[in-house]
């Protein structure tokens, strides 16, 4: 898996969406990561509302994912 960068809304953010995504696909998300917060976002809709977690959460959440 390889991540892209993405522009749009909340470009101070530097949001990343994974390679396994395409433009077509309805299910895109895309995650930007600051020091004390993980930001979700609909890269379908980049201006519409985003989840933010705590470092540990996403990963706690990407484990149990990945498992």
């Amino acid at each position: 898996m390889t991540l892209k960068p993405s522009a749009g809304p909340g470009a101070a953010l530097e949001w990343t969406k994974s390679s396994y995504s395409s433009n077509d696909s309805p299910d895109c998300v895309e995650v930007a990561t600051t020091p004390g917060t993980v930001h979700v976002r609909d890269s379908k809709n980049v201006a519409g509302p985003r989840l933010t977690v705590p470092p540990g959460v996403w990963a706690d959440f990407i484990a149990s994912v990945v498992r």
